[in-house]
C-alpha cells in the first residue's frame, strides 16, 4: 500500500511542474495550476498581437509631402530674380506659369475649399510674383502708372493683409517716387482697402473701400492721407472697383492665385 502510495505520489509529482513560492517556508515547494498558467499565457499572447496598421499607406502620404515641399522650392526658384515679375520675359513667365501647375496638380488638383481652409487666409502675405507685372505696368492687366522712365515710380514690396474675421482685404504697396535734385526721393506706403467674400468653394471677391498714403523717411511725421475715390461715373469700365480671383494653392506659408484676367500670383506669408 505504501508502495502504491508513493507511486501515485511521485506520478502527480512528475505530472504537475514544481514552482518556488516566493517566501514559502523550508523551501518547499508548491505545485503550480497546469490549466491557470496555460490560461495566463494565452491572454498574454492575445494582448501582444500587433494591431493593423497601414504602414504603406503612411510612407505614400511622407513622399507626397516630399513632392510637395520639392514642388515649392521649384516654383519659388523660377520666381526668384525677376522683381515680382517685373523683370520677366516671356520664357520667365511660361517657366514659372508650369511650376506653378505642377505645384497646383501634386496637391491635389482639384480646388482649394475656402469654407473648410478659410483660416489659412489669415495673416500677411508678401507678393513674391505676379504675372501681370510683364505688362510694365502697377496696374497689371489693368489701367495703372507705368514703370520705368515715364515716371520715376519704383516699386518696393507688396503685401495682402487678410483679416478673416472682419472681411478686410488689403493690398500694401511700399513706393518710391523720384524729385528733382537735389531733393531726395519720397518714399510712402499706399494701402488699398478692400473687403472679401468667398464665391462658390475657392474663389473670392474683393470690393474697393478707400486708398490710404503715408510718408515713410524724413517725412513719415506727415499723418496718413486718404485719397478720394473717383466717382462710380467717371471711373472707366475696365476700373469697376472690385475683382475676383481664384485660390489654386494654399497652405501655411505658400498662396497661389489666378485672377480673372489671368494673373497668376504667388504669396508667401510674411
Amino acid at each position: 500500500m505504501a508502495a502504491a502510495v508513493a507511486s501515485s505520489c511521485c506520478a502527480s509529482t512528475s505530472a504537475r511542474p514544481l514552482v518556488r513560492r516566493a517566501g514559502s517556508r523550508n523551501g518547499k515547494l508548491w505545485w503550480a495550476g497546469g490549466v491557470r498558467k496555460a490560461r495566463l499565457l494565452s491572454i498574454s499572447a492575445t494582448a501582444a498581437a500587433p494591431s493593423g496598421v497601414d504602414y504603406a499607406a503612411g510612407t505614400g502620404a511622407a513622399a507626397d509631402d516630399d513632392a510637395v515641399a520639392a514642388l515649392k522650392v521649384k516654383l519659388l526658384s523660377a520666381v526668384s530674380g525677376l522683381n515680382r515679375g517685373l523683370a520677366g520675359s516671356q520664357e520667365d513667365l511660361d517657366r514659372a506659369d508650369a511650376a506653378a501647375r505642377e505645384l497646383e496638380a501634386a496637391a491635389g488638383g482639384g480646388p482649394v475649399d475656402l469654407e473648410r481652409d478659410v483660416d489659412k487666409l489669415q495673416g500677411r502675405w508678401r507678393l513674391v510674383y505676379s504675372s501681370a507685372f510683364s505688362s510694365r505696368t502697377l496696374g497689371g492687366s489693368r489701367p495703372g502708372p507705368p514703370t520705368g522712365r515715364l515716371l520715376p515710380i519704383t516699386l518696393g514690396q507688396v503685401f495682402q493683409r487678410i483679416d478673416v474675421v472682419s472681411k478686410d482685404f488689403d493690398n500694401i504697396v511700399d513706393v518710391e517716387l523720384g524729385a528733382p535734385w537735389p531733393l531726395p526721393p519720397v518714399e510712402l506706403t499706399a494701402t488699398l482697402a478692400h473687403k472679401f467674400e468667398i464665391i462658390g468653394t475657392s474663389s473670392i471677391k474683393i470690393t474697393f473701400d478707400k486708398t490710404t498714403v503715408k510718408t515713410k523717411g524724413n517725412l513719415s511725421q506727415l499723418p496718413p492721407l486718404e485719397v478720394p475715390r473717383i466717382p462710380d461715373n467717371l471711373r472707366p469700365p475696365s476700373n469697376t472697383g472690385s475683382g475676383e480671383f481664384e485660390v489654386t494653392y494654399l497652405d501655411g506659408d505658400t498662396r497661389i492665385t489666378r485672377g480673372d484676367r489671368g494673373e497668376l500670383r504667388v504669396f508667401v506669408i510674411s
